[in-house]
């Protein structure tokens, strides 16, 4: 397998990225972007010799101070203390898989020959990135409107030889690194501060690590469901493809299918119901993961379309001979989508609550809270309070940030899109449906055990197989959180295909 992925104007896709990471990978440029790059800094380096009027952000100061003319003597002054003077993170520090995006995407953009950088500043974030260099950078402090300043700020300071990185989980202080690698800091020119901080990269790494998490933890809440639905002594009916033919949301067709293949093979499924119906949680996975799985689709588009841009300021066009101060550093259309997806997944978490109330409620034959004797054993009573407190803090995180608008740099920049924090609480958000259905595979697999000796399918009995050499089945009260965390870290460690997360499309007209 070729260890190297190639940057180069062919654009990236979301199981090239999935696949860059998985097989650890590293980057190499194209030669089409080398000459690209080059000749974007070439013209720019030639317009500042002729050109005596002020060009923002190249020989200007920054924001409201867009008016003030700064000599080509002090350029690398003026850039390098940009970089220093933005660098205001605070909070937590973001993780370094979100970091490792970031490198990947910042490395991207400013590929495309419409920046004018150095080659050697996109050759010097390529090393931190196969080498596994993570600069500090803080989840709090952008934005997401004139690029996400204060985290891409921090990305840029160890090329300068500032700030702090991480590498073979040690930390070292930017020179230290520099020295350990025997590189020079990079000496910024005319425009290159400016470069490296404009830009989306924090929204936008942000928001592939979220899809790729997204997309995993969809397809485990339509597995853990389904070994829900059998538990419970549900109905399939409501997955029958002609209900889905006449409402073909691809999503909702796409679960209805997925449930008949996991289910095939269940005597569960296929004994006679005593019941007509099924409660909404459990009759209407289709419509509800589905809408979940259409929204997901969306959001992938918007992702994908903004780490294949250019979204610095300004934009260089060496062949038109034009240098243009536009607006292509703002979040907007992420903030929209990154607050789409927060509501989408949550809904996940949502209805998986519900599925574990039910289960632990004594109905249809289990008994109350899945546990003999129960009086004497709570059982599962509290994993479900656990679950609803957990839903309830997303249906906080979902609230959009993209309504908000804070003026900022003294009036210049006036409207800003909040994407940042969307950002950051979708993470956030998401991290809690694991945590939901983590739950919820813990109930459904107890209910199972509940209806020996039938048995579910041979594929969910064989996840369930795996799943009991992690957690075994609770006989009476023990502490039940460590039975939580290694349902978490269980669904965490389960290896899918690629091919089942991204590329299993069924062809809804067949």
């Amino acid at each position: 397998m070729n260890q190297y992925h190639i940057i180069s104007s062919k654009p990236l896709d979301i199981v090239t990225i999935y696949n860059l990471f998985k097989n650890n990978k590293k980057l190499k440029l194209s030669d089409e972007l080398k000459q690209k790059i080059v000749s974007s800094k070439t013209y720019l380096d030639n317009k500042l010799m002729s050109n005596k009027k002020p060009m923002y952000g190249i020989n200007t100061g920054f924001g409201s101070l867009y008016n003030v003319k700064i000599s080509n003597e002090d350029l690398t002054k003026l850039q390098e203390n940009l970089v220093m003077s933005h660098a205001c993170g605070t909070g937590e520090r973001v993780p370094e898989s979100v970091v490792k995006v970031m490198l990947l995407l910042k490395i991207q953009s400013l590929s495309y020959g419409h920046s004018g950088v150095q080659l050697d500043t996109i050759e010097r974030l390529i090393e931190f990135f196969n080498n596994d260099i993570f600069p500090f950078v803080y989840t709090q402090g952008s934005l997401g409107a004139s690029g996400d300043l204060a985290p891409l700020a921090h990305l840029a300071l160890p090329l300068i030889g500032k700030g702090r990185v991480v590498h073979d989980n040690e930390e070292y202080e930017a020179t230290e690194i520099l020295h350990k690698f025997n590189w020079e800091p990079i000496k910024l020119e005319a425009k290159e501060g400016l470069a490296l901080l404009n830009g989306t990269q924090f929204m936008s790494a942000y928001g592939v690590y979220l899809l790729l998490m997204s997309h995993k933890t969809s397809y485990l809440a339509d597995i853990i469901a389904s070994i829900s639905l059998d538990a419970f002594d549900g109905r399939l009916d409501p997955f029958h493809d002609l209900v889905h033919s006449v409402r073909p949301h691809p999503g909702q067709w796409k679960v209805a299918r997925r449930f008949n293949e996991l289910l095939d093979g269940s005597e569960l499924i296929k004994r006679e119901k005593e019941h007509v119906q099924d409660p909404y949680s459990f009759r209407c996975i289709p419509q509800v993961h589905g809408a979940t799985k259409d929204t997901l689709d969306f959001v992938e588009k918007v992702i994908l379309t903004e780490i294949n841009s250019v979204t610095d300021n300004p934009n260089i066009f060496p062949e038109e001979d034009l240098i243009i101060s536009g607006g292509n550093f703002h979040g907007q259309p992420l903030a929209f989508a990154l607050d789409y997806l927060k509501i989408a997944m949550a809904e996940i978490g949502n209805i998986s609550e519900r599925r574990i109330f039910q289960l632990v409620s004594g109905l249809r034959g289990l008994p109350a809270f899945l546990v003999d004797n129960p009086g004497l054993n709570s059982g599962f009573m509290i994993p479900q309070y656990t679950a609803a407190s957990i839903v309830s803090a997303n249906k906080q995180l979902a609230s959009p940030a993209s309504v908000d608008s804070i003026v900022s740099s003294n009036g210049q920049e006036d409207h800003v899109s909040m994407g940042a924090n969307a950002a950051t609480q979708a993470y956030t958000l998401i991290r809690n449906v694991e945590r939901v259905i983590a739950i919820e595979l813990m109930n459904a697999s107890q209910a199972i055990e509940f209806r020996r000796p039938l048995k579910t399918s041979p594929l969910l009995e064989s996840f369930l197989e795996h799943y009991r050499k992690v957690v075994p089945f609770v006989k009476v009260d023990e502490v039940l959180h460590d039975d939580i965390e290694a349902s978490i870290q269980f669904l965490k460690d389960v290896d899918i295909e690629v091919e089942e997360l991204f590329l299993n499309n069924y062809d809804l007209k067949s």
